[in-house]
């Protein structure tokens, strides 16, 4: 199996690694991600000026990588046009520090990532985990070997592509893995306004709403400490067919804690 792993928090950031690592054991590996952080740039691709690539000493043995001076969009491109050699089975984007819930997949860099791989064709998942100070990485790491060799076996129709987040919990506290939908709304944009000395200046804010999400969202289920994964698709707030089960996340689950 050839799995591309790429991430919008940087070529050197610990949970791409820690995601590298595991995928290295049962797959060839290959990391292409920016060359500095570049959260928040949902699918922007870059058209006005030329992109330099850069191969990096990897922090894993026998992974090939690459670093981009563009977005984690332009990453994928590039490694899925240019610089693998071999055929991918896999795009995996992450593992993201902070979740990307709700409205959040549509600026989030590591959806943007992900989603472009199911563009060109590939099934392909985004994963992050609800924490900013890299805790329980491992977890996530697995998580994503797991579903990667059950993708592989189960051969779904089509290209699938998931959004998958964990609850900053040990796993002895995670009480299970929901197929969900994104909840809707989760965030407004505000505006703040400064002065610099000299000029005027804005600064764009996001801010969570503070209300209880539906049991079937994303936000719902990550809060309550379970596993959400969330099948991505052209509505992105309708729920689409599953093409995983609740069985089949009950075994995962299952596997996660046995591994």
């Amino acid at each position: 199996m050839e799995i591309l792993v790429t991430n919008d928090d940087g070529i050197f950031a610990p949970g791409l690694w820690r995601l590298a690592r595991e995928l290295k054991q049962t797959a060839r590996v290959t990391v292409v991600a920016p060359d500095r952080e570049q959260s928040g740039l949902g699918t922007a691709v870059t058209l006005r000026h030329p992109l330099r690539v850069q191969k990096v000493k990897p922090l894993v043995p026998e992974v090939e990588a690459y670093s981009v001076d563009g977005t984690p969009t332009d990453s994928v491109i590039l490694a899925l046009g240019k610089l693998l050699k071999n055929k991918v089975d896999l795009v995996v984007s992450g593992i993201n520090s902070g979740p990307n819930l709700g409205d959040d997949v549509l600026i989030s860099g590591t959806v943007g990532a992900a989603l472009m791989g199911y563009r060109h064709g590939f099934p392909a998942l985004a994963i992050s985990i609800a924490s900013l100070d890299n805790q329980y990485l491992d977890n996530a790491a697995r998580l994503a070997a797991l579903l990667a060799k059950n993708l592989a076996r189960l051969s779904l129709p089509g290209s699938p592509l998931f959004n998958i987040n964990l609850p900053s919990l040990p796993l002895s506290a995670i009480k299970g893995i929901k197929l969900t939908r994104l909840a809707s709304r989760s965030h407004i944009d505000t505006v703040e306004e400064g002065h610099d000395g000299r000029k005027a200046y804005y600064w764009l804010v996001r801010q969570k709403i503070e209300r209880n999400a539906s049991k079937d969202t994303d936000i719902w289920a990550v809060e309550k400490g379970h596993i959400s994964i969330t099948p991505l698709h052209t509505e992105l707030f309708n729920q689409p067919s599953p093409l995983i089960s609740d069985s089949l996340c009950s075994e995962l689950l299952k596997e996660l804690q046995e591994s």
